[in-house]
């Protein structure tokens, strides 16, 4: 897998990433709810002038069943072209897909024919559990020196603490536990960094014992999931800071750090508040010599007629937007905002990250509103936007509907259903719109789930960037 020369997918900056030709095909993590198939991955047509344009071409069925295919990455990226980075010819080629609730690791190469991603090698449980002490990974960054896995619990049957495992670059063998120092720190969920300044940041979900059944409403009321930031120094591997944005704030979930290397901000999304179900985006950002966290966006929940909400959402009278993703665009211009809940993606400029303007909206699905898609306008749906991605360009938007298998069936008892939809943005002014001719949906995706998207090449939540 070594070239000669740089992988012409990897840029040194945002700015020369913004401007890399569009996508042609996006891969999408599909699995079985009842695990008695095998999930897989889907590769949809995303050429415009193609025959095949909004369906799936290609589709690979993983060997084992149970996995619960949920986020996914790349094995090398533009963070590559990093002045520290000791491989700088490493091609991005493999996706690296685990399986959140069955622990395995799986390596697909798509080189050969990218609509047919062919698995190469599986890392079992035993070996990230034996290697780095986790279970259940989730989060994948290409790292200039490795590849980087968030893991959400501990091994051999420890429900903690989760953390980062690194795999190698060209064997994909686990190396072992990132962390040489992780003080306070026992939750984990995402993970991203500012690399030009050595500094990791990383969020808080819960256990597994506290998710792979549904929320747990005690646990929520009870103000037990996490809430709060961690900093870490990356050279060195150690916590540094711990960022509580309070325990009403319950789940900081993503976080999208600015593509720009010389900035030291980012955004993270809240599910919800226990005090009146809204969410929030926060920027972190330094204030001095210390990491701080401003709270900038409010969404409030939506009142509703308790007999249209799931048994969980009845005595409260209304629906969460529960934001459950975030992305930023590779300009750091628009953050876009994904509510599961209510069924609304919404468009951000956040061109002052500290006073974000809404810019634009649309409406899909929704545990109440159920929204049709323009291509299926019969067809109300359920799910709303979720894993949200973004061209590098910044002129298209995914959307896929599906959040996490037990999740999806307590908000959406009647069931979540699969579908993609893609959006056109006006990066002038701001504003967004659904492709009507862009919605591959149902059977389309053979009975499965989707969740997070990848494209081909890269994509605004796939890359980091050392030149500015």
């Amino acid at each position: 897998m070594t070239r000669w020369t740089p992988d012409p997918t990897f840029y040194a900056s945002p700015r020369d990433a913004a401007e890399a030709p569009p996508e042609k095909l996006a891969y999408v993590a599909a699995f079985d709810r009842t695990a008695r198939r095998p999930d897989a991955i889907a590769v949809v047509d995303v050429d415009p002038d193609s025959p095949g344009y909004g369906t799936v071409v290609g589709w690979t069925d993983l060997p084992y069943t149970g996995d619960e295919l949920h986020h996914f990455g790349w094995n090398a990226c533009s963070s590559a072209l990093c002045p520290t980075a000791p491989h700088p010819h490493v091609e991005r080629r493999y996706l690296i897909v685990p399986g959140l609730r069955s622990s395995r690791i799986y390596v697909l190469d798509t080189r050969a024919d990218p609509t047919r991603p062919e698995v190469v090698k599986v890392v079992e449980p035993k070996e990230l559990a034996d290697g780095a002490g986790y279970s259940r990974p989730h989060t994948v960054h290409c790292g200039p020196d490795g590849i980087y896995v968030s893991a959400l619990g501990g091994a051999h049957g420890a429900d903690g603490p989760g953390g980062i495992a690194v795999l190698d670059h060209d064997t994909f063998e686990v190396r072992g536990g990132w962390e040489a120092d992780r003080g306070p720190q026992f939750l984990a969920y995402d993970f991203w960094w500012h690399l030009n300044h050595d500094v990791l940041v990383s969020s808080e979900w819960g256990t597994p014992a506290m998710i792979e059944d549904g929320i747990v409403g005690e646990l929520l009321l009870g103000r037990k999931y996490g809430h709060a930031l961690h900093f870490w120094d990356l050279r060195r591997r150690r916590h540094v800071q711990t960022v509580d944005l309070g325990d009403q704030y319950q789940m900081p979930l993503e976080l999208r750090p600015a593509h720009d290397p010389t900035k030291t901000y980012g955004f993270v999304g809240v599910v919800i508040s226990v005090e009146d179900l809204s969410a929030s985006i926060w920027v972190w950002h330094r204030d001095g010599e210390r990491w701080a966290a401003t709270r900038v966006i409010d969404i409030p929940a939506e009142p509703a007629d308790p007999e249209l909400l799931p048994d969980l959402l009845k005595p409260f009278g209304a629906v969460p937007p529960l934001v459950t993703d975030i992305d930023l665009s590779v300009d750091d211009r628009f953050l876009y905002v994904s509510c599961w809940g209510t069924g609304e993606l919404r468009q951000y400029d956040v061109s002052d990250p500290f006073h974000p303007v809404q810019t634009g909206a649309v409406r899909l699905g929704g545990i109440v509103g159920r929204a049709a898609h323009p291509a299926r306008p019969e067809l109300p749906l359920a799910g709303g936007p979720q894993m949200v991605e973004v061209s590098r360009d910044g002129r298209r938007v995914y959307l896929t509907n599906s959040l996490y298998g037990a999740w999806d069936d307590q908000f959406y008892p009647d069931g979540v259903g699969a579908w993609q939809a893609k959006l056109d943005v006006d990066t002038e002014r701001g504003g967004i719109t659904l492709d009507p001719r862009f919605f591959p949906h149902g059977e389309d995706f053979r009975g499965l789930r989707v969740h997070q998207t990848r494209l081909q090449g890269g994509d605004a939540s796939s890359d980091s960037y050392c030149f500015g």
